[in-house]
C-alpha cells in the first residue's frame, strides 16, 4: 500500500507476515535481545523490507541499526523511513541527492482508543475530522490524522533532530487522499508538509516525500 502513496524514485518494500528467512544483523541483535517475540519479529522483518528496498536502489544489504530517538540510521546517501504494526511492515528508501526527507506510517484502520484524540488532536483539527466523518464515514478519520501525524515526525526528525511533538503541527486531510501539514515550532527547516494517504486490506497509511 505504501507503493501507492510515494512518487517515482521512492524504492519499497511490504511484508503482510514475517518470512522465515528475515535475519538481523550482528550490530542489530543487542538492540532486540531481550526483547518478546512480537516485538523481535517486527524489528527483524522491517530491517529484511528495508534491505530490500535499498537493495532496489544498488546498496547491498547492511545493518540498519536505532539511532538518536529511534530513528534508523542509514548508509550514507540514503533517506527513508519504516513502519509496522500488527499484519503490516513496510519500508521506503531514496537516494539523498534526489529527496530531503520521507516519512511513512501505517495504523489498523479503526477508530482510536478512547481519550487518544484528545492527547494528539488541536482545538482546529477536530471539527474538521467531524465534517470529514459525516462526509465520508467508511474512513477512520482520527486515525488518518494519528498516522498522518507519525509520518510528519518521522520526515521532521532526521533533518531537524529535535522533537516535533503532536500539537507542533496542525493537519488538513482531505478526501482525494492528500493532506497538508503547518510546522507550528520555533525556527522550522520546513513551512510545512504535504503528503498523501490510503486505505486498503484494514490499514490506513500516510506518507510524505520532500523532494530536493
Amino acid at each position: 500500500m505504501i507503493e501507492r502513496i510515494v512518487p517515482p524514485g521512492v524504492a519499497t518494500s511490504t511484508a503482510y507476515h514475517d518470512p522465515p528467512g528475515a535475519v538481523l544483523f550482528p550490530e542489530e541483535e543487542p538492540e532486540v535481545a531481550r526483547a518478546v517475540d512480537k516485538r523481535r519479529r517486527e524489528f527483524t522483518t522491517v530491517r529484511w523490507c528495508a534491505r530490500r528496498a535499498l537493495g532496489d536502489l544498488g546498496f547491498a544489504p547492511v545493518p540498519i541499526p536505532r539511532g538518536e530517538r529511534g530513528a534508523p540510521r542509514w548508509p550514507d546517501g540514503v533517506v527513508g523511513s519504516m513502519t509496522h504494526c500488527d499484519g503490516y511492515r513496510a519500508a521506503a528508501v531514496a537516494r539523498a541527492g534526489d529527496v530531503r526527507a520521507l516519512g511513512i506510517d501505517a495504523e489498523p484502520h479503526g477508530p482510536l482508543p478512547e481519550g487518544v484524540l484528545d492527547a494528539i488532536a488541536r482545538e482546529e483539527e477536530v471539527p474538521l475530522l467531524e465534517e470529514l466523518r459525516r462526509a465520508s464515514p467508511d474512513v477512520h478519520w482520527d486515525r488518518l490524522l494519528f498516522c498522518a501525524k507519525e509520518a510528519v515526525y518521522k520526515a521532521w526528525f532526521p533533518v531537524a533532530r529535535r522533537w516535533l511533538g503532536f500539537e507542533d503541527a496542525s493537519l488538513v486531510l482531505a478526501p482525494d487522499g492528500t493532506f497538508t501539514a503547518a510546522i507550528l515550532a520555533p525556527d522550522p527547516p520546513f513551512d510545512g508538509f504535504t503528503g498523501r494517504w490510503a486505505t486498503a486490506d484494514g490499514l490506513v497509511a500516510a506518507a510524505i516525500t520532500v523532494p530536493r
